[in-house]
């Protein structure tokens, strides 16, 4: 699987299954529609190179300890008012769709849409020591479709409401406590953590029914962010008010 990426890389683990993505966009690892298409195109390769009933897992995470991903290119968004429709809209739906399991390495700070991105993946790995965890739209006047129904879908209702209408700032210490993260490990140790999730979850995809399962369980956020995506008709979010 040979395929040139700007912004992110794509290492196989050994020959047993497990994939590494690594988003490496300075300064801030932010998502643009570019950006996004590389993650979406790595998730498809990677799909492809593992086959059907087969074992497997992906690690997503950011290239430091400092970011892992601070959200959405809004100066991008200013430009082109589709840019989430043809990017981040779908690379939501391309990891809630993906048939094996997937862990969010939480590497360092991260905010607004990749929040989101985090909590579309199946497990979600955080640093001890440095890192904050919040979704601010709230507080910026941003808001699109179904931004609510992965965060109800995924976190429990009084959690929900300090992600999206408090704008709760999260340490690694209080997301794991509010159950946003399975885990924190401090930077040296956190990619093996991680990489022990992937291990003891790959095993799960070989019956070939993971991703239909998930879909019960996420199947609202996943049709949520299809409706949205490549969508060209009409504006899909609330541009914000102000830049954070």
């Amino acid at each position: 699987m040979e395929e040139q990426y700007r912004y992110i890389t794509v290492e196989q683990k050994g020959s047993d299954g497990i994939y590494v993505i690594t988003i490496c966009k300075p300064p801030e690892n932010r998502l643009n529609v570019a950006c996004c298409q590389e993650l979406i195109r790595a998730y498809h390769n990677i799909q492809r190179a593992l086959g059907s009933d087969s074992e497997g897992a992906v690690i997503l995470r950011g290239d430091n300890a400092k970011f892992f991903c601070t959200g959405l290119d809004l100066d991008e968004r200013e430009r082109n008012i589709f840019a989430s429709s043809d990017g981040f809209y779908p690379l939501l739906a391309t990891v809630l769709d993906f048939p094996f399991p997937t862990i969010a390495l939480i590497t360092g700070h991260v905010f607004g849409g990749a929040c989101l991105l985090t909590l579309a993946h199946d497990y979600r790995v955080m640093n001890a020591n440095r890192g904050f965890w919040q979704m601010p739209p709230v507080n910026a006047g941003l808001h699109h479709d179904g931004m609510g129904t992965l965060v109800r879908s995924k976190l429990a209702p009084k959690v929900a409401r300090k992600v999206l209408l408090e704008a709760h700032k999260f340490t690694g210490k209080t997301a794991l406590e509010d159950g946003i993260v399975d885990a924190v490990a401090h930077p040296d140790e956190m990619f093996y953590v991680a990489l022990e999730m992937a291990e003891r979850w790959k095993s799960k995809a070989k019956m070939g029914v993971y991703g239909l399962l998930r879909n019960e369980l996420w199947g609202q956020a996943l049709l949520a962010y299809r409706q949205n995506s490549y969508v060209h008709h009409k504006e899909t979010a609330r541009e914000p008010k102000v830049k954070l």
